[in-house]
């Protein structure tokens, strides 16, 4: 049997008490184990490359039409309990959706539009419209004209 109290965690020192330390045993000058192991020459490495920021990032299809459902939530002075329970989808999830959070399925997309009294194509076309609105086209070269700008909607699955 033990002489320690029980509850009570046992300390192993890793070295004696009173020994000396390594660094004070080692006459100074002397070689360390991790001296006589043969070192690989380190290959010089090229300076990292960062890739050129675009001029503008492009906002990503949930935060616009998240921002979309929001908009037209608050300007129908709704709260997001009322919309969440006329979509049937939950007030947390809605939230979600209008914060860009979350990738919402057509079905919730067209629920959430219906219950603000909009249509899907309403809601993607109002997102579109924030997606074209900012993007400005810029002469390639000098002297050229702007190349022409598509209106058209495409969405890819």
């Amino acid at each position: 049997m033990s002489d320690q109290a029980p509850n009570q965690a046992r300390v192993i020192p890793l070295r004696p008490a009173g020994a000396p330390d390594q660094a004070t045993r080692r006459p100074p000058g002397a070689a360390t184990p991790a001296d006589r192991v043969p070192r690989r020459p380190v290959p010089a490495l090229a300076p990292r490359r960062t890739p050129a920021a675009p001029a503008r990032a492009e906002p990503l299809w949930r935060d616009l039409v998240g921002g979309v459902l929001r908009r037209e939530r608050l300007a129908q002075e709704r709260t997001l309990k009322e919309v969440a329970d006329a979509a049937r989808i939950s007030m947390p999830y809605l939230s979600e959706l209008e914060r860009g959070r979350k990738e919402a399925s057509s079905e919730v997309l067209a629920a959430a539009a219906r219950a603000l009294g909009l249509g899907l194509t309403d809601l993607l076309s109002l997102a579109q419209d924030e997606l074209t609105r900012p993007a400005q086209v810029r002469p390639a070269r000098r002297g050229t004209p702007p190349s022409p700008r598509h209106d058209g909607m495409c969405l890819a699955a």
